[in-house]
């Protein structure tokens, strides 16, 4: 029991904290001392240009030698545009050394300050939940190994991380507009045509972002570009920032031999107490890398989608029922202090798959969720 206290106190400090779980992690512990952008500004104050992100020790972990049966299958001869997409999308599974650089790379307003860069590192896998026709889903999951002379338990923490769902030719979307609003937009037909809308949800499948783009396949990489979209603002940022309100940007996936890579390019905008954009501090570049591994220990992470599985997914539907029910949606993250994700990740310790009631889980769940959602 006192292990399972220290778990779920372990993901709550890394999700509510500056050093959030992808910071734990690198396979070689000199990355601390060492850790540099090829362009950042040269003359800035080094120590207020220190990268945010901490550092630690963790368990070594060796890259896959080949590309592997998905990469192979993603290269086929012979695919129709359709399923040359689902397969880059499919490729995106699998067992990973995540980082994540983030950095300001231009000032828009008198007297402009950079603010430090983000650097971060976790190991992750990524599981097709769904994998239909025209949907597929798949789930975070970290499994992060703590330096145990550093005090910290040598056990693995698993850490429920985000989701990314793919749907072709979709032309419902619930797209963010500040002030923690999603509002319905709707494609037409001809927008849609072939192209795969990406919804992005957070650590407790709310809402994070929706974006349509286009695959584009070249002969030794695949990229999916996503049209201009605004999200609200990211763990990393809003434990830190209070000065603006969204982020305005685009995203790249692209899959490669050796795994995959999310790149941003995002505008940190200031909005008006109508959600207009008044004003553009930065422009950042993000660059999210990851690695496909091989020989690293995920049982933990396993186990605990196993046992709880059954709740996320009525987790799930019950916002998929919000969503297509409601054409404007306003929730808080926080109610009576307690954050979102906090009460969702006890409610799922709490569940087992074996013998779970769905109907009283469902139940259970809405009750929660309405302590968050404005349904005015």
């Amino acid at each position: 029991m006192a292990a399972k206290k220290w778990q779920i106190g372990a993901i709550l400090m890394v999700l509510g904290a500056v050093f959030t779980p992808s910071v734990v992690m690198s396979d070689d512990s000199s990355l601390s001392d060492s850790r540099q952008f090829t362009f950042s500004w040269p003359y800035a104050d080094k120590t207020d240009m220190a990268p945010r992100g901490g550092s630690g020790g963790g368990a070594p972990v060796e890259l896959a030698k080949s590309a592997g049966e998905q990469w192979a299958r993603l290269r086929a001869p012979g695919l129709t545009d359709k399923e040359r997409d689902r397969l880059a999308i499919l490729a995106m599974a699998g067992p990973y050394r995540a980082s994540f650089d983030y950095i300001e790379t231009v000032g828009f307003i008198e007297g402009y300050v950079p603010a430090a860069p983000y650097q971060g590192w976790g190991t992750e896998f990524v599981y097709a939940v769904t994998d239909e026709p025209d949907f597929i889903s798949l789930q975070h999951i970290m499994v992060l190994r703590f330096d145990s002379s550093a005090g910290m338990p040598a056990e693995p923490t698993v850490i429920k991380h985000w989701r990314q769902d793919w749907r072709y030719e979709q032309r419902r979307m619930h797209t963010f507009h500040g002030n923690l609003t999603w509002k319905l937009t709707e494609q037409s037909r001809s927008e849609s045509k072939g192209r795969w809308v990406q919804s992005v949800y957070q650590v407790d499948d709310s809402p994070r972002y929706m974006a349509a783009g286009r695959w584009q396949h070249r002969a030794n990489f695949s990229s999916w570009s996503s049209d201009e979209t605004w999200r609200p603002l990211p763990r990393r940022e809003s434990s830190v920032r209070d000065d603006y309100d969204a982020l305005i940007g685009t995203n790249r996936h692209t899959i490669t031999p050796s795994g995959w890579v999310q790149e941003e390019l995002n505008l940190k905008t200031v909005l008006d107490d109508e959600g207009v954009a008044s004003e553009i501090l930065a422009r950042e570049i993000g660059l999210s890398r990851y690695e496909r591994i091989s020989g690293y220990d995920w049982r933990a992470g396993d186990e605990y989608w196993k046992r709880t599985a059954t709740f996320w997914a009525i987790t799930r539907d019950v916002w998929a029922d919000y969503l297509q029910d409601e054409n404007t949606l306003t929730f808080r993250q926080s109610a009576d202090r307690i954050p979102l994700y906090a009460a969702m990740f006890e409610m799922a310790e709490s569940s087992q798959n074996t013998n779970l009631d769905s109907d009283a889980t469902r139940d259970a769940i809405k009750k929660m969720l309405q302590r968050y959602i404005d349904e005015d």
